[in-house]
């Protein structure tokens, strides 16, 4: 089936081999690696090059989820699994975790796969995943092609404090027209204020906690594209009724679900939670597939 699934944006399948006891797949190779290796590395990545990044990438998974049949599902959508062909065009990879799902399905029932900080919250509570699973993990990744950031390390800084949800303080940011705060500082000032909060506002409706009330990526690849972003974004935001609120009196788009860090009385541990960001960022739940 990957081998089938065919487009400029997906890392296409060249063949397999099976001798002396491995067994390989075969790929292209992409000269400029990923770009999760792109974005820390030198010289950083110029903002239309990410803005391009983020459009092919959307435009490889609007494949996948509306015009392959069965659907795929890729399940494990972030920065180090999209490469950079050699001019930097973005291609999705390692279907390692893919599913197929037939258009008339929901979603897929599975032991939870995938890296901390990238899996969508009902994936994580009840093992179900869907395409919104991913437009979820494409959310995130739009928030590290803004920052350079790896997820957990949004929020930090001499002044911040690290204990903050992620997305929470995302759109605290975005709400208090810090741009600043969150855009790579590798970039200085050479990138387009308007176009960057527009990312940060299609990440933001990626990264609903309900899955019904994030985009499809047909309409991510339009908003990202300057089409019906304004409308999209004023209808999240309107007030939530009293039919829609859960009984907890919470907004069901809460973005709190993520925590860097639980601890609350530990004033002297900067150095041991550094540690355990980066532990728990290369960590993958492991599982069946």
């Amino acid at each position: 089936m990957i081998s089938l699934a065919i487009h400029r944006n997906l890392l296409r399948l060249l063949g397999y081999c099976a001798a002396a006891g491995e067994r390989l797949l075969v790929y292209p190779f992409m000269p400029n690696g990923s770009v999760a290796a792109r974005l820390r590395g030198k010289p950083p990545l110029d903002w239309s090059t990410r803005k391009r990044i983020a459009v092919g990438a959307a435009r490889g998974l609007l494949y996948l989820h509306e015009q392959c049949d069965p659907k795929i599902i890729h399940r494990d959508v972030k920065a180090a699994n999209v490469l950079l062909d050699g001019c930097c065009e973005a291609v999705v990879g390692d279907f390692g975790l893919a599913k197929l799902l037939d258009h008339g399905d929901s979603h897929v029932t599975t032991a939870v796969r995938g890296t901390v900080g990238h899996i969508a919250p009902e994936y994580l509570s009840t093992g179900q995943s869907s395409d919104k699973t991913d437009v979820f993990g494409f959310g995130v990744l739009l928030l590290e092609l803004v920052s350079g950031r790896r997820v957990l390390e949004f929020g930090k800084g001499p002044n911040q404090n690290q204990k903050c949800a992620m997305l929470d303080w995302v759109r605290k940011v975005f709400q208090e027209r810090r741009l600043d705060a969150l855009v790579d500082r590798d970039l200085g000032s050479s990138y387009d204020r308007i176009e960057v909060a527009e990312m940060v506002q299609v990440a933001l409706l990626c990264t609903q906690n309900l899955p019904s009330h994030r985009p499809k990526m047909s309409e991510v690849v339009r908003m990202l594209e300057g089409d019906g972003l304004a409308d999209k974004w004023e209808a999240s935001n309107r007030p939530v009724t009293q039919a829609d609120a859960p009984s907890s009196g919470t907004h069901p788009d809460s973005h709190a679900f993520f925590v860097v860090n639980g601890d609350d009385d530990d004033d002297d541990g900067n150095s041991e939670d550094a540690a355990s960001a980066d532990m728990v960022e290369e960590m993958e739940l492991s599982g069946p597939r």
